[in-house]
C-alpha cells in the first residue's frame, strides 16, 4: 500500500496530529491539506485503518498506529533531506524546494537516502528549520515559539518558518528572516495587529498573522522561547 497517495496522507495526518491538542487529525483539515473532498479523505482514512496504518473513528478524527507513524516519519525524513540537498548542493532557492521535494521523495531509495544524508554531513534541520528525523526514526520536537508572542525589546533568533508557500518564503528571505538570523523586536502594536523587528536587512513590520508563521528562540541563551 506504499503508494504516493498513501504517503502523502500519512505525512499530512502525522503533521496534523502533532499540532492537534486531541492527537487526532480532523477530516476537514486533512482534506484541505491533501487537496480533496472530505468524503474522499474519509474513504482513505478507512483504507489506512484497514491496512493497520491508522485509527479511524466515525464522526471523529484519524490518528496513526505505530506502523503508520514509522512510515510517516520515513517520508518526512526523505522530504527534508531532499530539500536540504537541493538548497545546499544544487543551490536552488529555498522558496521552491518544498514543491520539488514533493515530486522526488516517493522515488528515492533507502541506499540513495543514506548516501545523501552522509554527503550533507547528517544535518539536524532542513533549510526551513524543520528537524530532520534520524535513520532510526527519531524526530525531535520543532524549536521555537511564534515571533508574534515576543515583546518589544526581545532579542531572538529565527528557528524555523512554518509557511512554505513560495511567496511567503521570498518575503522572509528579502527581509532577512531566515532560520539562524538574529532579530530585535522594536515594537508590537496590538491595535494594528502588527509587530516591527530589526533584522540585518533593516526594520520590517509584519502582521501578527504572518509573525505566527515564524518561530523564534531566545538569542542570548539559545533556549526555546
Amino acid at each position: 500500500m506504499a503508494t504516493e497517495t498513501v504517503e502523502n496522507y500519512l505525512k499530512a495526518i502525522y503533521t496534523l496530529c502533532r499540532e492537534s491538542p486531541t492527537g487526532e487529525a480532523g477530516m476537514t483539515r486533512l482534506a484541505a491539506i491533501v487537496g480533496v473532498t472530505t468524503g474522499t479523505a474519509t474513504a482513505m482514512a478507512k483504507k489506512l485503518a484497514k491496512a493497520k496504518l491508522a485509527r479511524y473513528q466515525r464522526f471523529g478524527g484519524v490518528s496513526l498506529t505505530a506502523k503508520g507513524t514509522r512510515a510517516a516519519v520515513d517520508i518526512i525524513r526523505r522530504h527534508r533531506l531532499i530539500e536540504t540537498f537541493l538548497v545546499q548542493t544544487l543551490k536552488l532557492d529555498w522558496s521552491i524546494v518544498h514543491a520539488e521535494a514533493e515530486r522526488i521523495e516517493h522515488a528515492i531509495s533507502p541506499v540513495v537516502l543514506e548516501a545523501l544524508d552522509k554527503l550533507l554531513g547528517r544535518p539536524d534541520v532542513d533549510p526551513h528549520g524543520d528537524p530532520i528525523p534520524d535513520s532510526d526514526g527519531r524526530l525531535r520536537d520543532p524549536r521555537g515559539e511564534p515571533l508574534s508572542d515576543c515583546g518589544a525589546g526581545d532579542s531572538v533568533r529565527i528557528a524555523r518558518i512554518t509557511d512554505q508557500e513560495e511567496r511567503f518564503l521570498l518575503f522572509a528571505a528579502r527581509h532577512g528572516l531566515r532560520p539562524g538570523a538574529h532579530v530585535t523586536v522594536l515594537a508590537v502594536d496590538a491595535a494594528a495587529e502588527s509587530i516591527t523587528v530589526q533584522a540585518d536587512a533593516g526594520p520590517v513590520t509584519l502582521a501578527l498573522a504572518a509573525a505566527r508563521k515564524i518561530m523564534a528562540e531566545d538569542a542570548a541563551e539559545g533556549r526555546r522561547r
